[in-house]
């Protein structure tokens, strides 16, 4: 049996806003194509297996021009996107890894009651700077999470999860 959620139900369950979903239908980004009787956007697996794709190019940094052209143009596959992540998730923790041997070094020189030089507080400010993507991978940890338990809702399979149409969106 085909399964269904309506707009808020899919905001629930990935922790996109219900204005995020309609922005997504309306520039034709995610347009699901069935809907109640009453016009309730409805969607189903594909979109869900879409909207992944679709969050997967937006945290690689891609435009919502250039998202939809990657789907658009089947230009993307999706271990490509995973790929890209790895990639990402690489660079950040080299990123990571320079701060923390600098916070070390600040750390070991002043436990030492040697003076912290300029030079030190410097690279450490940029080191911290380039440290801007920690809420990035937060949000990256969040969506894994989410579908994670995405995922295995739609392994189980045995519910249903269309409201009926007077339902609120």
């Amino acid at each position: 049996m085909k399964r269904y959620w309506k707009v808020g139900d899919l905001a629930k369950l990935t922790g996109l806003t219900v204005r995020t979903l309609r922005f997504y239908d309306q520039i034709g980004l995610l347009s699901p194509l069935a809907a109640t009787e009453s016009g309730h956007r409805l969607y189903d697996d594909e979109d869900l297996s879409r909207l992944f794709r679709i969050v997967s190019l937006k945290e690689l940094g891609l435009s919502l021009d250039e998202v939809k052209a990657a789907l658009t143009g089947r230009e993307i596959d999706p271990l490509e996107v995973v790929n890209l992540q790895i990639e990402r998730v690489q660079e950040q923790i080299r990123r990571q890894q320079k701060l923390l041997d600098q916070l070390r070094h600040v750390s070991k020189r002043m436990k030492g009651k040697a003076q912290v030089t300029v030079e030190d507080f410097t690279t450490l400010l940029q080191a911290m700077k380039n440290d801007y993507e920690k809420p990035i991978l937060n949000r990256q940890q969040s969506w894994e999470k989410r579908f994670g338990l995405l995922g295995m809702f739609l392994a189980s399979g045995d519910e249903e999860t269309v409201q009926t149409d007077d339902e609120e969106e």
